[in-house]
Formats: structure tokens, C-alpha cells, sequence
């Protein structure tokens, strides 16, 4: 009888417990995007992502939940990408981005019925839209083809003859960019488009970038909607400026165009305020400097008596909004891995964090949260054991965020995760580090774990508090991981920051090494079975560290530089990385990109290393990823090289490749560890 009874027990246990997530779950995972919140604050608009295992497509429709959480239904449906819903001003209708026509285009719905039409047909993508004040029309960026600046006059072919694409010519400093490959002759500009269809009309003009384009931070309608606010670099020879953009304004009604901020230093994000008399926006005074905080400057819509209004706040500010009195600026703040909503006064420009916790909010894109006129927001909050969901909360005081969605909440369920814990210490100069350690579901700390240090790419990047499902994956594989923020990482201000400039790689790898060793510490780690890993910047420091110890027992570097040389020269980023970050090109002083280039401690690699890249990776291009693999197998160091086709920086353009990049650093690892 008692053999029955326990065995009914073991069997209830077995049965009760749940597996860590699998790679799997990654086709089944969903996320939440770009939340527009109705100006009554009753209902929210937003991008609902899903995948489809049998086209390997991401694909997303768009959602409309109301305050309460409790209605929550499709607004469009199909395989089909629609994004960037955007509310016209007076309620009635959205535009919204959608391929569902073979291509991307800028369509519009009545919100009272099922009502919609496509009012573009445009050859290159609009992207940025945002409604004019009136309702009456709605602006988008979109590139502009352009003459390339030399040529040459080929002999024709026959007719029906079949000859080889011609060659390319490039001329343009910054030719190539990650996700697009080589560039076409061309400059984005702004336009506006009736909102019930017909022709568009070019806003902005010249040869230079607006917006959307290398300027960065998308336009804005002043408040009578006579005039675009954009920030653009309308200077001679823009490709090669590292100061960053000004402010502009350009006449919706015949493009004459005024400069509205003027300084050295980037300007970009302008957003009017109600009434249209004061413009607030984001940037800096210009350093030399690899990283400088950004702030929020406040100014007359005639660009006079700019004043930075966080001035004191030694933290990154992004995605600006005003109150819809005008009274009070909303903003985002990233901080010791936790991203919060905070607010300044505009007469005063007193600040304070409207929010706290353990949490990062704005994720999913998009404008990072939108505001009602009862003050009400709605955004994207995502933590260690929960990914991303649409919240609302108050702006106008401190108050627990209410989720209005649950879009992995089945999926969870099914599932155990390893529980997360903060971890800091004090490196090697006394500076405070940050991390985070995901054990294995079931941790036992008795026992000895293999152990994975994953490192964030970057450098200028912070890791946080938001739910990780690939390291969740690791740990359900039984390793303890740990990912923090070295120097170099932002949300810990701008000393902090920008300390590696001109020294990266660096001290940052002391601050990672010394976080293993706390770890060895606690004693549930397996010193023997340590592995190293990391993407980008990551990858780098993957590979330099490879180069200055062999505690490892393996390493896995993803799409990494490891030759600066090499990386200014081929990376659609190389310019910026070469005389910002180096503060210097190759050729007037080759020793101090050498130094920091880990295919020169080549001599001391003796950790068996996977590499892995995309072949259309322009960010960091295939080819330092080639240089890295030789160096490893000519001196016949274990190595294999995973090359992932069609695949740019960071391998997720499609789910498949995303499962098999991890896949294959779990099997190179567990061939070390197991």
C-alpha cells in the first residue's frame, strides 16, 4: 500500500512539472507594438506580431483593447505586415502602414464599421507617417532616387540577348547600410499625401537626409499644419559630419525652408507643444566623445531661447510627448537597467520619475507610449518574467500600471522560468557593476552548473530588466547565465558611458571577468565549465577575450568586429567607429586600432570558438568573422564557422535562422560542457 501511495506521489510530481522554454517557444511567442491611445483615453490601438512556422514570416495585424483590458479584437486581419497605426485627430479613422498589396503602402479605416481604403501607390516605402493636424492630409518619408554622380555610357545589348548585371559604381562615402545592402543614389525626404488619397507632395528639399533617413529622429506637423519641424544635416559634404543634425522648418505650401536650431552638437525629435508656441526636442552640445548623454531642450517655434530643461539629469532622454495642456513634457529614462516614465514641468522645468519599479517600459517600437487628454498612457512594460504587454497608467501620479493584455500568458503557462536576481560588485577601479543571473528552473544550490556569460553588443547600449527568452532557453539547458552592463553601457550616465572611448575593447573586459569570478564565488558554478558569448559588441568582446584568457571552456562569437582596420573600411558604420570612436583613421595611427583589435592576440587563442554571422551583415560585414576563423583554425585551435544566409546584423530576420543561431551555440557549448 505504501509503495502504492509513493508511487502515485512520483507520479503526480512528474506529472506537475514543467519544462524550461525550448526553441520552439519561439514560434509561438507574440509581442505588442506601438500603442496609440484614443484622446478620451478608452481605448488603445496596437500592432499584435505573430509568426507563421510554414512561411518562416513575421507577420502582425492591428488590435484595439479598450481601458479596462476586457474588449480586446482585431482591427485587421490576414498574413499580412500591418504596422504604425497612427489616429486621425478627430478620432474617426487610422493610417496604417501594410503590404497586404504586394508592397508597402499607406492605408486608411473608419473606426465605426470595416470601411477602408489604400490611398498610395508609391514605388518606394513610405515609413514615419504621421496625420496633419486638420485630418486632411498625412506626411510620410520615403526615399527619393537620385542621378548617381558619375557614370559611364555602356555599349547596348542586342535585343533578347542575355548579358550579366552591370557592374556597381559607388561614390558616396556612407554606401552601404545593414538591412538594405548597397544604397541607391538617394535622399528620404518628407511628403504629404491627401488622406483620402491622390498625388503626394514633396515637403522637404536638397540633396540631404530627413528624418527617417541618416539624420534620424522623423518630422512633426506644426499645429496650424502650415509647416513640417525635421531634423536634417544641410551642410556640403553631410557624410562625412559626426556633429549630428539641426532643426528645421519647411513650408508645407512652397518648401521655402528655416533653420531653427544651430549648433554644434545633434538636434533631432522636434514635437510641438498645444498652441504651437514652444517646440520641444532632443540633443547635445558636441564632445568628442563616443557617447553624450542626450537631453531635452525646449524652445520658441521660432527656434529662439533654447533652454536644456534636464540639464541635471545625468540620464538618456527619448520619445518626447506634451500634455494636451501644454503644461507638462513626458519622456522616457533608462537607468540602471530599468527604463521609466518621467515628466518636466515647461514653465518651471522641474523633473521628476513618474514611475518605478522593476520594469522597462516603451518596448515594441514605435514612439515608445502615446498620451491621452486625461493624462492617461498607454505603452509597452515588459519584466524578468514577463514579455512585453500593453499597460496603462497615470501620468500625473505614481501608480501600479494596468496590463490590458496577456499575449503569452498560454504560453507561460506551460512552461517554468528560471528565476532572475540582481547581481553588483565593485571592479577593479571601485566603479559599480550591474548584472542579472538566470538560474535553471529547479535550481538546486547545492550542485555545480556550467555557467554562460552573455555579453550585450553596443557598446553605448543597457542591458535590463526585460524578459530575456533566449537566455531562458539557455538556462532551461541547465546553465547559469549572467548578463550585465560593463563600462561603456548607457542608463549609468555620461562619465560611465563614454570612459572606453578610444580604449575599446578594454577595461570593460577586466568588469566582465571580474563578474565571473563573483560568480565562481557563490559555488554553484563549475570553474571548468565556463563558456563566453555575445553579439556584436558583444562579439568582440567574445573574441578579445579569448585573446587574454583561456579560463574558457568555450566561446561563441556572433557577428563580432575583430579587426577595426578592416571594420572602418567595409562597415556601413566604419566612417563613425574610425573617427569618432577611435578619434582617428587607420592611417594616421594603425597602433591604436590594432591594440583594440582582437585578430592581433591571435597568438594566445587556445578556447575551442564557434563564429557565427549573417552573410548580409553590414554592421559588422562577414569578413571579420572570416578573419577571426582563420586566425583560430591556422594554429589549429577547435572552430567551426557558422555562415547564415540572407541574414543581416543580429540573424533575426527569420525565425528559423534566429532558432538555429541558438541551437548551434547550445550544441558548440554542451560538446564543452557536457
Amino acid at each position: 500500500m505504501r509503495m502504492t501511495i509513493l508511487a502515485v506521489l512520483f507520479a503526480s510530481i512528474a506529472f506537475a512539472a514543467k519544462p524550461g522554454l525550448n526553441t520552439d517557444t519561439i514560434w509561438e511567442a507574440r509581442s505588442v507594438a506601438d500603442p496609440q491611445i484614443t484622446k478620451d483615453g478608452k481605448s488603445v490601438i496596437y500592432v499584435l506580431g505573430f509568426n507563421d512556422k510554414m512561411s518562416d514570416q513575421k507577420l502582425s495585424n492591428l488590435w484595439m483593447v479598450s481601458s479596462d483590458g476586457k474588449d480586446n479584437r482585431p482591427l485587421t486581419a490576414g498574413a499580412f505586415r500591418d504596422s504604425s497605426p497612427r489616429i486621425s485627430p478627430d478620432g474617426a479613422r487610422i493610417a496604417y502602414l501594410s503590404n497586404r498589396s504586394g508592397k508597402v503602402q499607406i492605408h486608411v479605416r473608419w473606426l465605426d464599421g470595416s470601411q477602408e481604403t489604400q490611398i498610395t501607390d508609391l514605388q518606394q516605402a513610405p515609413g514615419n507617417i504621421e496625420w496633419s493636424p486638420d485630418g486632411k492630409w498625412i506626411g510620410y518619408s520615403a526615399r527619393v532616387p537620385s542621378k548617381p554622380d558619375w557614370s559611364v555610357r555602356l555599349p547596348e545589348k542586342p535585343a533578347g540577348a542575355k548579358w550579366a548585371d552591370p557592374p556597381i559604381v559607388i561614390t558616396k562615402l556612407r554606401w552601404t547600410a545593414d538591412g538594405q545592402g548597397i544604397l541607391q543614389p538617394g535622399y528620404t525626404h518628407v511628403f504629404a499625401v491627401p488622406s483620402s488619397g491622390g498625388a503626394p507632395k514633396q515637403i522637404t528639399n536638397g540633396d540631404y537626409n530627413h528624418g527617417g533617413g541618416a539624420a534620424g529622429g522623423g518630422f512633426a506637423w506644426s499645429s496650424d499644419g502650415k509647416s513640417i519641424y525635421v531634423a536634417t544635416n544641410r551642410i556640403p559634404d553631410a557624410d562625412y559630419a559626426l556633429e549630428g543634425g539641426d532643426i528645421y522648418s519647411y513650408s508645407v505650401d512652397d518648401g521655402s525652408v528655416k533653420q531653427l536650431t544651430d549648433r554644434k552638437g545633434p538636434d533631432t525629435d522636434p514635437v510641438p507643444g498645444p498652441g504651437g508656441k514652444k517646440i520641444a526636442y532632443i540633443g547635445h552640445d558636441w564632445k568628442f566623445q563616443s557617447y553624450t548623454v542626450n537631453h531635452l531642450y525646449l524652445m520658441d517655434a521660432d527656434g529662439k531661447n533654447s533652454k536644456n530643461i534636464t540639464a541635471s539629469l545625468d540620464r538618456d532622454v527619448r520619445s518626447p510627448h506634451w500634455s494636451w495642456d501644454g503644461k507638462t513634457i513626458y519622456f522616457l529614462v533608462e537607468d540602471h537597467g530599468n527604463t521609466q516614465l518621467y515628466s518636466a514641468d515647461a514653465e518651471s522645468g522641474a523633473v521628476k520619475a513618474v514611475t518605478s519599479g522593476v520594469q522597462q517600459l516603451g518596448m515594441g517600437g514605435g514612439g515608445g507610449f502615446t498620451l491621452a487628454n486625461n493624462s492617461m498612457i498607454a505603452t509597452v512594460r515588459s519584466t524578468p518574467s514577463e514579455p512585453g504587454d500593453i499597460v496603462m497608467l497615470p501620468g500625473y501620479r505614481q501608480a501600479a500600471p494596468a496590463r490590458l493584455t496577456q499575449v503569452n500568458e498560454s504560453l507561460l503557462s506551460q512552461y517554468q522560468l528560471g528565476s532572475v536576481e540582481e547581481l553588483t560588485f565593485d571592479s577593479f577601479d571601485g566603479k559599480n557593476m550591474q548584472g542579472w543571473i538566470i538560474k535553471p528552473p529547479n535550481f538546486d544550490p547545492s550542485k555545480k552548473y556550467p555557467f554562460i556569460l552573455d555579453i550585450h553588443g553596443g557598446p553605448h547600449a543597457m542591458d535590463g530588466v526585460s524578459f530575456k527568452h533566449e537566455f531562458q532557453i539557455q538556462a532551461a539547458h541547465g546553465y547559469v547565465v549572467l548578463y550585465l552592463n560593463p563600462r561603456g553601457s548607457t542608463g549609468y550616465g555620461e562619465e560611465f558611458g563614454n570612459i572606453i572611448h578610444t580604449h575599446y575593447p578594454g577595461d570593460d573586459y577586466k568588469d566582465l571577468m571580474i563578474g565571473v569570478d563573483k560568480m565562481v564565488e557563490k559555488g554553484y558554478i563549475d570553474p571548468k565549465k565556463l563558456c563566453v558569448t555575445g553579439g556584436s559588441g558583444g562579439g568582440l568582446l567574445t573574441a578579445w577575450t579569448i585573446g587574454h584568457t583561456d579560463r574558457f571552456a568555450a566561446a561563441v562569437s556572433q557577428y563580432p568586429v575583430t579587426d577595426w582596420i578592416t571594420q572602418a573600411g567595409t562597415a556601413d558604420g566604419g566612417y563613425t567607429h574610425a573617427a569618432l570612436w577611435m578619434k582617428t583613421l587607420p592611417w594616421d595611427d594603425p597602433k591604436q586600432f590594432i591594440e583594440h583589435s582582437p585578430i592581433f592576440y591571435a597568438k594566445n587563442f587556445k578556447t575551442p570558438t564557434m563564429v557565427i554571422t549573417g552573410e548580409a551583415d553590414r554592421r559588422t560585414p562577414i569578413a571579420e568573422s572570416e578573419e577571426l576563423y582563420f586566425a583560430l583554425k591556422a594554429q589549429k585551435v577547435p572552430a567551426v564557422l557558422v555562415r547564415v544566409p540572407d541574414e543581416s546584423h543580429g540573424i533575426r530576420g527569420h525565425n528559423s535562422h534566429y532558432i538555429d543561431k541558438i541551437e548551434y551555440i547550445l550544441a558548440w557549448m554542451e560538446k564543452y560542457t557536457k
